[in-house]
């Protein structure tokens, strides 16, 4: 009887470190992928789905990435204090709120502008319009939000983007 508990013990002591070995497995396949290697992924997503020849890709890539490093520098797209909800921030910071968002909105408008004009070297407006379909779809998928859903604690829509 004895003999038939330590074995018991031990299977059942080795079947835990066994599915703590896998779960601990699982947890490190989830970390998060550098920025840049998510770029480079998701430009070759775009590059594959409309099969660019491997010029194109190459070039595609590389400008996909700059402009990605580009908005990356801007900062984050929220503020701390934009979070708080507009009854507790005063006249002032709401002004300077709505001042910074508009300010980054204008950086991100140049910034399109300045990569439009790269892309339009070596693609069509259609397909330049494709890439920014693609793009948007995948942001959409990574953030795990469908397009327009409500932010549950302002009630508002989620700032559109345009392009």
């Amino acid at each position: 009887m004895k003999r038939f508990l330590t074995i018991a013990l031990c299977a059942i002591m080795m079947a835990m470190c066994s599915i703590s070995t896998q779960a601990q497995g699982k947890r490190e396949n989830r970390q998060r992928i550098p920025r840049e290697e998510l770029a480079q992924k998701q430009a070759k997503h775009i590059a594959e789905e409309l099969a660019f020849d491997d010029a194109t890709t190459e070039r595609f890539t590389q400008t996909f990435c700059e402009y990605q490093k580009e908005v990356w520098a801007l900062g984050p797209r929220h503020e701390r204090h934009q979070r708080k909800d507009s009854t507790e921030m005063t006249d002032a910071e709401v002004e300077q709120a709505i001042k910074a968002r508009m300010e980054r909105s204008q950086k991100l408008l140049d910034l399109r502008e300045k990569y439009y004009e790269k892309y339009n070297e070596f693609l069509t407006p259609k397909q330049i319009q494709r890439v920014y379909q693609l793009e948007r779809q995948m942001m959409r998928k990574l953030s795990k939000k469908p397009h327009g859903q409500r932010n549950p604690h302002s009630g508002a829509r989620k700032e559109q983007r345009f392009y």
